[in-house]
């Protein structure tokens, strides 16, 4: 006897429906109600938000953004995997299987095997993870796409659109650029309180940078303030170690210290205060030595530190204690305030209140202890 045929991908994201009525005898997706009195509602009780990845994305859309190269594109397609198969999300967060469909709309299929084949390092595929790499823009018909793939996967998880540029559509006539942003997400928006699911639109951030993070997201504020929650993803170029910065209306504003892994293209969460991940090569070194040696001075620091000269270290020192990096005693002498636990992943709500700063920057040009690490997008298209 023959196994019965999957329906093709083609009937759940090309075919565009003449109207929002269920498709090949789905389940309609419910009413839901909009309006009640005060004491209507607080006598309610409401299920607790469905994350894809607890303390990090929950229900609703996530609007996922960083620079081109930064690994968006390997940290979506890792998620989606480790959800799909019920594993363990950034290797150290456990999480709820379920079904998870994955628009790679800048991909092609045999990259998108090659990219699995590298994450799963030999596990088996999960079957809940359906991949595709054409969808119609939301307005014209890419919403009911989905909904109907939403609707054949009730107990579905995860939606990931990589990216949303491919799906937004054209703004509507005669709207602002604020109203256009705002409108684009509100499609997607509509797919996750419609099924309460966990949508994630991979975005990109501005050229210039910014100490605010949500600042950094290309577009205007529409976009950051139509989404229930906002992810910077922020590594240096050459680097491993990158932060992932995260504030919604459901979870809690923190910093993730992360690791990228070339071996395998995917992403490990870190242990300890994600600002000191995102410090220059320089800081960081100063930081370590003056954690192991207490109320050490700049010309101590010097001798330890490779590939960097007496002023600069006592430039980066000062700078740092203007920071709340380090402190400075009225002889000249550092201490570490704020030892920090690491390896400590069991709460998932740290923030951070020393951001880099663009002195990191400058401070490491030229004078890297760490070698450049070898990453794993040599491929067809420039990662996003």
């Amino acid at each position: 006897m023959s196994a019965t045929p999957r329906p093709a991908l083609a009937e759940h994201l090309h075919a565009v429906p003449t109207n929002s009525q269920p498709v090949d005898g789905a389940p309609a997706t419910p009413e839901r109600r909009t309006a009640w009195t005060a004491d209507e509602l607080m006598a309610m009780e409401f299920p607790e938000p469905r994350w894809a990845v607890p303390g990090i994305l929950s229900e609703g859309v996530n609007l996922l953004c960083g620079p081109p190269k930064v690994g968006k594109s390997w940290m979506s397609l890792g998620l989606g995997l480790s959800v799909a198969a019920g594993g363990v999300a950034f290797e150290a967060i456990p999480v709820d299987g379920g079904p998870v469909l994955y628009l790679a709309l800048e991909d092609t299929p045999r990259r998108l095997k090659t990219r699995m084949g590298k994450l799963l390092q030999g596990r088996p595929a999960p079957a809940g993870l359906t991949l595709a790499t054409a969808c119609p823009p939301l307005p014209q018909g890419g919403t009911d796409a989905i909904a109907s793939w939403l609707q054949r996967h009730p107990d579905a998880r995860m939606v990931v659109i990589d990216v949303f540029a491919k799906v937004r559509g054209n703004a509507p006539l005669g709207a602002s650029a604020y109203d256009a942003d705002y409108a684009a997400v509100g499609h997607a928006k509509k797919l996750a309180d419609d099924h309460a699911i966990a949508v994630v639109l991979v975005h990109h951030v501005r050229k210039a940078g910014s100490d605010d993070f949500l600042a950094e997201v290309s577009g205007t504020n529409g976009l950051a303030g139509a989404a229930d929650a906002t992810l910077v993803l922020r590594r240096g170029r050459g680097q491993a170690d990158g932060v992932l910065h995260v504030t919604g209306r459901d979870v809690d504003e923190s910093e993730y210290a992360l690791t990228l892994q070339p071996e395998t293209g995917s992403w490990r969460l870190l242990g300890g205060n994600a600002a000191e991940h995102s410090m220059g090569d320089t800081r960081t070194a100063i930081l370590r030595y003056v954690r192991e040696n207490p109320g050490a001075q700049p010309k101590d620091i010097a001798k330890a530190v490779p590939n960097v000269d007496p002023p600069t270290v006592r430039r980066t020192c000062a700078r740092m204690a203007t920071d709340g990096q380090l402190s400075k005693d009225s002889n000249g002498r550092y201490f570490s305030d704020n030892a920090t636990k690491h390896g400590d992943l069991s709460h998932l709500s740290q923030v951070s209140h020393s951001p880099a700063s663009g002195s990191d920057q400058r401070e490491q040009m030229g004078q890297t202890s760490n070698g450049a690490v070898p990453l794993p997008y040599n491929d067809e298209r420039s990662e996003q």
